[in-house]
Order: structure tokens, then C-alpha cells, then sequence
């Protein structure tokens, strides 16, 4: 197995290839030139080759020197440039955070002011994106995603429960007369977890099978039909809350359950519950996560809607 290099000798190396003599790197490395001399020839025993030849006082490198002097100089300041970021980390207070574009919109944007407020001297980075964050290939602190919470590796822990149900505008529900199901348009969100035929299944619900159906790649849109009057959606108070609490969306069966299940999660590798910034986000997340659910509460019993409670959403589709 080969020795690693001597990473002092090389730093001396760059240096008196730098600046040209043993006197000048002597210098700037506050050391003397027999110090810089030793290292140099360490180092050339090391690698068995020359890396200088003299000329007088001064000293021109090699051909081998100067394959070695371009390497050295990049990864010197490669590491330079490293230990200045690690040192503004420490003055910046600063929270790189990625979440699903709907919730991010829907849910946590219309918190973040008050995430804000409680913690002023933190800069925060929101990347609202789809895919889940590759924590070996990105920098970011934490995900709130979407799913099923089965990220194998990961700390995983649940921060928002779906309750699922139809919503509608009034205007929409009175224009369609008594038979709701079978006369309204269907809008369906194509990432989650309970759709449309799941829960007309689980409630014994059969329709016309010509049903009109307008299936969305994003609950932002579909809510936004729905708002519009094209049609019902079933959709999550994770992200319909705020329109079902203002009344622009009301409940199509209030008669029948709401069924509720952990879908948004807090991800990130174990290792970073260290980071500060983790911490704080998550102790305040779980705080927003309680007033969302009391939010909830006040809607259901408005309403007089019957919750049931899933463990997880396999549970409810299985």
C-alpha cells in the first residue's frame, strides 16, 4: 500500500514554485529556507523524481515538478476555498430546505412568515421541487416530501396527516340538482396517494362508467379547477384548508368518513438532527403541524364530518 503524501511538504512545494526561490517561500511560510529545503528533498524522495533544477538563486521546475505544481495548486485552493465557505456557514445561520411544490405553495408558504418572525437572524432557501433531494449529491438540510414514508436510510419522521374528501363550490353543488356523483365532473390530482377510484370503491360508490374526468399533474391546479367551478375534487385539507375555512370549497358527503393518514414527511440523514438549523425548523414545523390540526378540528366539526384514521395509506387503499 502506498504512503500517503506529505501534504506539508507539498504545501511548501506550491509555494517555492510560487515564488521562485527557497528565500521567498521561507518567507511567506514564516519558516526557514533550510525548513523549505528539507521538505523539498522529503518530498523528492518520496516520489523519486526531480521537481527542480537550480539556475543561481533561482529555482525553474522540472517537467515532472510542473505536472505536480498544477495538481497541487488546484487542490490548495480547493481547499482554501472550503475552509472559507466552513467559516461563513459559522456566521451565516442560513436553512437550505426542499418541499413538494403543492404543500410548498399551499401549506408552507402561507407559514413561512411566521417561521420568519420567531427566527429573524436565519436566512432560509426554499427549493419547491418534485423530485426527492439526493442528500450525497445536493446541498440541503432537510426535505418535506410527499408519500408513502418509505425513504430506507433516511431519518423519517411525519409532519402533516392527509384528510381526504370531495370539495366543491356552493355555486357548483347547487347547479347539479340532487344526484351530485353521477352528474358532476371529476377532478382528479394524478400524484396522490387516494384517488377518485379508490375512494368510490372503499365507499361502495359506483358511477356511470362515462364519467367526465379531468385528471391534474398538481393539487395547486386541481384545487384551482374546483375554485373555478369546473367541477369536484377530491383533495386533502393538508392543502384545502384555508379555502374550506373562508367556505369557497364545502364538503360534496359530508355524510360520509373522512379518511385521514400520515402523508408529509420531514426527511434528511440521520446525522444531520445535528445541524442547528434541522433542529429549529423541525421544532417549529411540529408547532405549525398542531395548529393546522386544530384548524382541521374546527372544520370537521362545522361541518359534522366523521374522521377515521388510518395508520398509513396502504392500509386505507389495501
Amino acid at each position: 500500500m502506498a504512503r500517503p503524501e506529505n501534504l506539508n511538504a507539498i504545501l511548501y512545494f506550491e509555494t517555492v514554485a510560487r515564488r521562485g526561490t527557497l528565500s521567498r517561500a521561507a518567507e511567506e511560510l514564516t519558516v526557514s529556507p533550510s525548513a523549505v529545503s528539507q521538505q523539498i528533498k522529503l518530498l523528492e524522495q518520496q516520489l523519486g523524481v526531480k521537481l527542480f533544477r537550480r539556475e543561481g538563486r533561482q529555482l525553474s521546475l522540472t517537467l515532472e515538478g510542473e505536472q505536480l505544481y498544477q495538481s497541487a495548486g488546484t487542490a490548495l485552493r480547493m481547499l482554501k476555498d472550503a475552509r472559507r465557505n466552513l467559516g461563513r456557514s459559522r456566521e451565516t445561520r442560513r436553512l437550505n430546505l426542499r418541499v413538494a411544490p403543492s404543500f410548498g405553495v399551499l401549506w408552507l408558504g402561507p407559514r413561512l412568515s411566521r417561521f420568519v418572525g420567531k427566527h429573524p437572524e436565519w436566512e432560509l432557501r426554499v427549493d419547491a421541487a418534485p423530485d426527492p433531494t439526493d442528500f450525497d449529491r445536493e446541498v440541503m438540510d432537510l426535505d418535506i416530501r410527499y408519500g408513502t414514508g418509505d425513504w430506507r436510510g433516511m431519518h423519517v419522521e411525519p409532519v402533516v396527516d392527509d384528510h381526504i374528501l370531495p370539495l366543491a363550490t356552493p355555486e357548483y353543488l347547487a347547479g347539479l340538482g340532487g344526484d351530485v356523483l353521477n352528474m358532476a365532473r371529476f377532478i382528479d390530482s394524478a400524484r396522490n396517494l387516494c384517488n377518485w377510484d379508490t375512494w368510490l370503491l372503499r365507499n361502495g360508490i359506483e358511477t356511470a362508467a362515462n364519467r367526465k374526468t379531468l385528471l391534474i399533474d398538481r393539487s395547486s391546479m386541481a384545487l384551482q379547477l374546483a375554485l373555478d367551478g369546473v367541477g369536484i375534487v377530491l383533495e386533502s385539507l393538508a392543502v384545502a384548508s384555508a379555502e374550506v375555512a373562508a367556505g369557497r370549497l364545502v364538503p360534496v358527503t359530508p355524510e360520509l368518513p373522512v379518511p385521514r393518514f400520515p402523508a408529509h414527511w420531514a426527511i434528511c440523514p440521520s446525522r444531520y438532527l445535528n445541524r442547528k438549523a434541522v433542529q429549529i425548523f423541525l421544532d417549529w414545523i411540529t408547532e405549525e403541524a398542531g395548529r393546522h390540526e386544530a384548524e382541521v378540528a374546527a372544520i370537521v366539526a362545522r361541518h359534522g364530518l366523521t374522521v377515521e384514521r388510518f395508520e398509513s395509506v396502504t392500509e386505507l387503499t389495501g
